[in-house]
């Protein structure tokens, strides 16, 4: 690494990317970067003094950055096209290309490094993992899947210090492409192996042999904390530790609503820590903080320290972000894109509003996403009273014949439900009386958070 002093990243504005940029930023290095959208997360990136260009041309890669290969490093996201013109030149020009995977795993081999794993819930897992060290005053870094609301960032940066290998580092482990076969943590979080990326992994077999190749890299010393049930165990010669809702060495119980939180005992083998009124809503989100809480008093921070990170952690953007809240009118927002995560996030939703008329803007992710888990999504969003369904965003796929979001819609139970364009949403929710509005998706879904948040505020006023 000590040769490099331009780093440019091929897809900059994605959550994982954007948080290795604003690393080596942070570390004197020059970044630039492309991204194809402008999105209010390019937009920070460049108020930050990174150079981004939406053009895929050569000319647009400040020239800085390719008069010497052997001081340039280029990171990519897989979800770049193969074509893409620059990514041709850097490889026709010899430049040093790697995987933000890659990168990160070099990132973090001189650091005690915390991997969180799993289908869903390791942005929220890592991020609270990550808020309650920085809560102790335990020096540490964290690169993460989502903004944080405590902090606004995707990247928490170390104290300087002499001893990085005292430095803990959070990561999110990704299984997305293996990514997270990059990584040889000391202590692991595995939140869940469901079956998902099926366009990369073919059969859930091989998403479990992945998660069990990773948990085999854990140090011989270390940890990994897994959610009870998961079968890894015999994968990894780490100390094993099962935590879940309600079983395992931790776990939660007394679980309650209280003034509008969701409130619970956290019990660890030498005690009890009462009372815990999270911010953050949901029974997933719980067991999140279980995990989290796990891994904190393994590194030694006290209980007294956890309960009040909890208590203080304001969650991260689009993980059952509220966007308006008030009697009569409520929405929240979601990044949910796979059909367990849509249960766990509508069932919060249920508990926490018995009794009251929930409308879902939904857009499904992925052809692939699509077709492999039709009977899912159909089970899950029936769990709303209205269902509005958008088409499927393509994210990096081509269209497969007959798979639509019509293959949805026709297995969903309940009967006020239609496909709607995303250019129609704003107008035809205007004309529908509505309780509660959740949207939830992966895709851009995203862009109509704030006009709609605009629109349902002014429905309060104008009423």
């Amino acid at each position: 690494m000590t040769n490099w002093k331009y780093i440019y990243f091929v897809g900059i504005g994605g959550i994982g990317m954007s948080a290795l940029a604003r690393w080596f930023k942070a570390n004197g290095f020059e970044v630039a970067g492309y991204d194809k959208t402008m999105t209010p997360l390019v937009r920070s990136l460049m108020s930050e003094g990174i150079e981004v260009t939406l053009e895929d041309s050569i000319e647009t890669i400040p020239l800085t950055f390719l008069k010497d290969p052997d001081e340039t490093l280029v990171i990519y996201t897989p979800a770049v096209p193969v074509q893409h013109r620059q990514m041709l030149h850097f490889r026709d020009t010899n430049f040093l290309i790697l995987k933000r995977s890659q990168v990160l795993g070099i990132l973090t081999k001189n650091l005690r490094t915390i991997g969180v794993a799993g289908t869903h819930g390791k942005t929220t897992t890592s991020s609270l993992v990550a808020h309650i060290l920085k809560h102790a005053h335990v020096n540490s870094t964290a690169f993460l899947g989502g903004i944080t609301q405590n902090y606004g960032t995707n990247l928490l940066l170390n104290e300087p210090t002499e001893h990085l290998e005292e430095v803990f580092c959070v990561v999110e482990a990704d299984e997305f492409d293996r990514s997270f076969l990059t990584l040889f943590p000391e202590i692991a979080i595995v939140t869940s192996t469901d079956a998902d990326h099926l366009d990369i992994y073919g059969k859930h077999e091989a998403v479990l042999e992945s998660f069990r190749d990773f948990v085999s890299q854990i140090d011989e010393d270390g940890v990994l904390f897994m959610k009870t049930g998961l079968q890894l165990s015999g994968s990894t010669k780490a100390e094993v530790l099962s935590y879940s809702l309600d079983s395992g060495v931790f776990h939660a119980r007394n679980i309650h609503i209280q003034n509008a939180r969701f409130v619970f005992d956290f019990v660890y083998p030498d005690g009890v820590i009462e009372d815990i009124a999270m911010k953050i809503p949901g029974y997933h989100n719980i067991e999140n903080s279980i995990a989290a809480s796990a891994v904190a008093l393994h590194v030694g921070v006290s209980p007294e320290k956890i309960k009040e990170a909890l208590e203080n952690y304001g969650g991260v953007k689009r993980r059952f972000e509220y966007q308006v809240e008030e009697e009569g009118n409520v929405y929240i927002d979601d990044y949910a894109h796979h059909p367990a995560e849509i249960e766990a996030f509508l069932s919060s939703v249920k508990g926490l509003y018995p009794g009251r008329h929930v409308t879902a803007i939904f857009q499904p992710h992925l052809f692939t996403r699509t077709r492999d888990f039709t009977e899912g999504f159909a089970e899950s969003l029936s769990l709303a009273d209205r269902l509005l369904l958008l088409e499927i965003y393509p994210a990096r796929e081509l269209p497969i014949e007959g798979v639509t979001s019509q293959i949805i819609l026709e297995k969903v139970q309940s009967e006020d439900k239609q496909i709607i364009s995303k250019d129609k949403v704003l107008s035809i929710l205007g004309e529908l009386n509505t309780d509660i509005v959740v949207t939830i998706g992966a895709g851009d879904i995203d862009t109509l958070v704030e006009p709609l948040a605009i629109q349902l505020r002014n429905r309060i006023v104008n009423n």
